[in-house]
């Protein structure tokens, strides 16, 4: 249909009603009277109507998408209508709601019958953004393309820049059902598209098998829609994603925009076309009255619009950017100002597409009717990467130019930041390439983001959170900045920027990429021996931490480099990191050089470097299930790590706390803990920290019984893991297995387990004796008994008292009864004496079936209620495999329940003879063969302690026992005996 006119109507009451076309009415009331029934809608705003009367504009599409959404005979008004109506008639509000044209959400209200959910867009879940303006026309292509996306999993929407790409891919998103999410990843100023799209989804990235591996493993059963946009720039990526959904995802499709195709396997390549004539000259009518506000199509204006809108072959952008010039100019000024320039560009280079140059010739006409202020500060925006402040670009001094470019829709304006198109950055670096700027210009942007890095840094002393608010939305221009600055003959400025802003690679799982970045600010100066190089190797043991935890090479060198220079509080960092570098391979290593840290750090006055070392000494007390003093050091560390916003190390203490209640049968409280651990880590997107506080709150629901709720938690990362191999997340394999074995699946849960323990490290301990549990359980004895023997050598070794009790107890299981008590009680002993009270209720269950084994099926019972009765009252009922075990025995008392101190104090004085001689070497217990064995090698009793994890006190009882059985007096006889007896 040609318009040669679009006159206002004025405001008027809209109502779309069945199929039927658009009508107006004068009031709400007039439209409402005319209702029949529904489906209909009723919109009231501002009309245009072309040559045969047909209503067009904003609010009758308005109107025709609120019709969309009333299903079902039902009616619908908009807010506008609703408040013009006022009490007159009843309507029932059913919220805020987006419509499939992607603007502002709007509050709908329904006319009689019975309220109900709408299917508008907000029932699905996705980010699609809000767009300022209206969609016009492309009803066609919308219908085509949906078309394409029900046959095809991957559509390139192909064209060129300024063509309607992105919108028309917006608006094909919202109009189609994917029950599962329609995920939107905008790729303009992005180096790594699949890390893009798994923070945009929310996925964990595991840095062993890559972000696109992860994405597809999260996707693998989903029906969604992925739409990447602005594809040019990185189609290696994006075509390394989208390939890697559609072989993994059978479910999932992917809709991107690009100037060129991606050029793979499966890829429909869908061409944009130009707007038709009719539909450009509505989209500059309609973007005209946005500067123009009483601008109508009339006779004298309808002729020079339809050549402008023909000159610019329906390209979108060109047609809006002329459009954006009707605050100055006249329709025939702007279409006689495009005349020439087209000429020019229709001689230009050969083999360009033709819309492409058109594009450049309006890109071209808007930038020569700028002043020349304006042209400057236009090309000299392109060196800026993912938007820029007003400080960035000029400060106010720029300010009267920036708005001039924000109205000729040259620059957007966003939440108080600007940014160019892509297409437009190019075309403005192409301005600043000719004038001869460029090297200057990224000299200052350089100089710039160095002096803004430079200027937070204070805020990672006192406050990490401001510090990250402040620089992780330069993340983009930070990146262009170092590239540029290590780039040059003299790297100082890229070497200080990257020493800077090395934390920022801790967020959001980017450790390798920073590590690249202080590589090669190390590598530029190789021999350098100033604080500046010791800085960058501090920083890159600190992103070592998150991506390569047992890798301290880095830290040692800055710790040498640190302590020649006498920079102490580097050395203290560096100390510290080294320390944390040990912790999983040599405990007591870790603890001496964070003792070393603390006090280096006391003396530098360095906050972060104590906490730091508090925390680790913490964490090997707690390896060694010495709670009473790791709680103290933690919370003290805590206390300082959370004031300062140190999120990595918080969440960890917070984890490694919640272990401890955990150990203590305190549920409420670790569940407390951990839920804050997974709050505090939660903001840096950290696949190994995040994932660590989530395997510890899975942990706490497990003991307390509630396996689903520790699935759920795991969720995330389930499917990620089982495509991830020997990923390296402490405890991990541990928590999946525990919740598999509770669910009942035994051999599925047996495969976690061994894959928890580490090599080399104290972790190889870890996991085996609940792997010999399970083989036991399988009736696999041969092999449960060799990984339990494993398991107590390797957690004697370590000096791991909670982990050598499980074993022990497993042992205890397999062994004659005779033996199988020295086990068990050693266990208790063991869990007693570090108040590992979830372990002793373990004991309990032990030594309830060591007494129904000897016929003391009184005693046992007498046991099993009273630790039944202290289960329930902590919350920490037995795995399901466990009670069945004990149910088999058959077991019932009328005795009252003991509490729990009783029922240990019990079984410890109903031991019962243990049909051993009461002399000589025959009469000495396991325990008390094990501390003869390191009296006679010299240790003292403190040492003997420490090895065997039980008190002085406890060792001198022993000694005193077996001087007594063995008739000696003292130390002296008992290494001369000991020698010949033992060898």
């Amino acid at each position: 249909m040609t318009a040669t006119k679009l006159l206002p109507a004025g405001t008027v009451t809209i109502l779309c009603a069945g199929d039927a076309a658009p009508a107006l009415f004068a009031t709400p009331d007039e439209a409402l009277a005319a209702l029949a029934g529904g489906p209909a809608a009723v919109h009231t705003g501002d009309v245009l109507i072309r040559d045969d009367g047909t209503p067009t504009g904003p609010a009758v599409r308005r109107c025709e998408h609120l019709r969309a959404l009333a299903g079902d005979g039902r009616i619908l008004v908009s807010a506008r209508t609703a408040a013009a109506l006022g009490d007159a008639v009843t309507l029932h509000d059913l919220g805020v709601h987006r419509l499939p044209d992607l603007t502002a959400p709007e509050r709908i209200f329904e006319l009689g019958g019975t309220p109900g959910p709408l299917r508008s867009l907000d029932t699905v879940p996705n980010n699609l953004p809000v767009q300022l303006t209206g969609f016009v026309g492309r009803d066609t292509e919308v219908r085509d393309v949906r078309r394409q996306l029900a046959g095809a999993r991957l559509v390139t929407l192909a064209g060129p820049g300024g063509s309607g790409k992105t919108r028309l891919a917006a608006q094909v998103a919202a109009s189609t059902e994917w029950p599962d999410g329609v995920w939107w990843v905008e790729l303009d100023a992005v180096t790594d598209v699949a890390e893009q799209v798994a923070a945009t989804l929310g996925v964990p990235v595991e840095p062993r098998i890559g972000a696109a591996r992860s994405v597809a493993t999260e996707l693998c059963d989903r029906r969604v829609l992925l739409c990447l946009d602005n594809c040019e720039h990185v189609l290696d990526g994006a075509a390394e994603i989208a390939v890697e959904l559609l072989r993994s995802c059978p479910e999932a499709a992917v809709l991107t925009t690009s100037r060129e195709p991606l050029g793979v396997p499966g890829e429909t390549v869908w061409r944009v076309p130009p707007l038709a004539v009719e539909e450009a000259v509505a989209l500059f009518v309609e973007r005209a009255g946005a500067v123009r506000p009483l601008f109508t199509l009339d006779a004298s204006s309808a002729a020079a619009v339809r050549s402008i809108c023909t000159r610019l072959d329906g390209i979108p952008l060109a047609v809006e950017l002329a459009a954006a010039w009707l605050g100055t100019l006249a329709p025939h000024q702007i279409d006689a100002g495009l005349e020439d320039r087209f000429a020019l560009l229709t001689r230009g280079p050969r083999g360009a597409p033709a819309r492409q140059r058109t594009l450049e010739g309006s890109l071209a006409w808007s930038h020569d009717q700028l002043d020349e202020e304006d042209r400057v500060v236009f090309r000299r925006l392109a060196v800026f990467a993912g938007g820029f402040t007003l400080d960035a670009a000029g400060g106010p001094a720029v300010l009267p130019a920036l708005g001039r470019l924000v109205d000729k829709s040259l620059v957007l304006a966003e939440d108080g930041r600007y940014r160019l198109l892509e297409t437009l950055r190019e075309y403005a670096a192409a301005r600043l390439a000719e004038a001869g700027e460029t090297a200057a210009v990224r000299d200052r942007h350089l100089d710039f983001y160095l002096a803004l890095a430079e200027a937070a840094e204070p805020d990672l002393d006192r406050d990490k959170d401001a510090w990250r608010a402040r620089v992780e939305p330069e993340r983009d221009n930070l990146r262009a900045a170092l590239e540029w600055g290590l780039a040059q003959e003299d790297p100082a400025r890229g070497r200080r920027l990257a020493a800077a802003v090395a934390w920022l690679w801790n967020l959001h799982g980017r450790g390798h990429e920073g590590l690249q970045y202080l590589r090669r600010a190390v590598a530029r100066c190789p021999d350098d021996r100033t604080p500046l190089q010791a800085r960058l190797l501090t920083g890159m043991g600190l992103v070592a931490d998150t991506t390569a935890p047992f890798d301290v090479e880095a830290a040692r060198r800055g710790l040498d480099l640190a302590t020649e220079l006498g920079e102490t509080g580097l050395r203290a960092r560096c100390l510290s990191l080294t320390a944390l570098g040990h912790v999983y391979t040599d405990l007591d290593t870790a603890w001496d050089v964070a003792v070393e840290a603390g006090k280096v750090a006391e003396d530098a006055g360095d906050g972060f470097a104590r906490d730091s070392a508090l925390m680790l000494r913490g964490i090997v007390r707690f390896a060694r299930d010495r709670h009473d003093e790791a709680a103290p050091l933690l919370d003290e560390a805590a206390e300082g790590l959370l004031r300062r916003g140190d999120r990595g190390l918080a969440s960890t203490v917070l984890s490694v706390r919640s272990g401890i209640a955990l150990a203590a049968a305190d549920l409420p409280r670790a569940r407390e803990l951990a839920r804050q651990a997974v709050e505090v880590a939660a903001p840096l997107g950290d696949f190994h920290r995040v994932n660590t506080t989530l395997c510890r709150l899975a942990l706490v629901h497990c003991a307390a019984g509630d396996v689903d709720a520790g699935f759920r938690v795991m969720e995330p990362f389930l499917r990620l893991l089982e495509t991830a191999g020997d990923v390296f997340v402490p405890g991990m394999a541990g928590v999946l297995g525990e919740l598999h074995w509770r669910r009942g699946e035994c051999e599925t849960a047996l495969r976690w387990f061994e894959r928890e323990p580490v090599p080399g490290t104290y972790l190889a301990a870890q996991g085996l004796a609940e792997r010999g549990a399970l083989l036991r359980a399988l009736g696999r004895t041969e092999e449960a008994t060799e990984v339990l023997a494993t398991a107590v050598e390797l957690t004697r070794g370590w000096f791991l008292p909670s982990p050598l009790a499980d074993a022990l107890d497993q042992q205890g299981y397999l062994a004659e009864p005779e033996q199988a008590a020295e086990l068990h009680h050693e266990a208790l002993s063991l869990r007693l004496d570090h108040g590992l009270r979830l372990g002793v209720l373990n004991s309990l269950d032990a030594l309830t079936t060591l007494l129904a084994r000897a016929g003391r099926e009184a005693d046992a019972a007498r046991v099993l209620v009273s630790a039944s009765q202290a289960r329930a009252e902590l919350g920490v009922p037995r795995r399901p495999s466990a009670q069945a075990e004990l149910d088999t025995l058959g077991l019932a008392t009328s005795e009252p329940a003991m509490t729990l101190d009783d029922v240990v104090a019990f079984v410890r004085r109903t031991r019962g003879t243990r049909g051993r001689p009461s002399s000589g070497w025959g009469s000495l217990t396991p325990t008390e063969l094990e501390v003869v064995k390191l009296a006679a090698e010299g240790c003292t009793n403190p040492e003997i302690g420490t090895r065997l994890f039980m008190s002085r006190g406890t060792v001198k009882t022993h000694l005193a026992h077996v001087y007594a059985k063995l008739g000696i007096a003292n130390r002296t006889e008992l290494a001369s005996i000991a020698a010949a007896r033992l060898n």
